[in-house]
């Protein structure tokens, strides 16, 4: 019988590299600890922005959802937009 075949941690980040993001301050996707309303809502939709023309816009989405990612724009979802996912698929 074959070993599985174990692809290397560095490989499950390798989208990254063709992210329209990559090289972008972090603040771009990542509020500030109790930022809300307006300002809140204008740094998602920036980030959405970014990301609508992103080639590795699924993997992104995907990777965060997977890895439990609670925070921040990731392939233009929202945590919160993530939380719901997963409630959903609890039920």
């Amino acid at each position: 019988m074959k070993p599985a075949r174990v692809r290397p941690i560095a490989a499950l980040w390798e989208w990254q590299a063709s992210a329209a993001c990559r090289g972008l301050a972090s603040d771009r996707f990542f509020s500030p600890q109790g930022e809300r309303g307006a300002a809140r809502a204008e740094r998602e939709r920036s980030a959405r922005e970014i990301c609508e023309g992103c080639v590795v816009r699924d993997e992104c989405a995907r990777f965060a959802v997977e890895s439990g990612e609670q925070h921040g724009v990731w392939g233009g979802v929202t945590g919160r937009e993530r939380e719901a996912q997963r409630q959903r698929s609890r039920s």
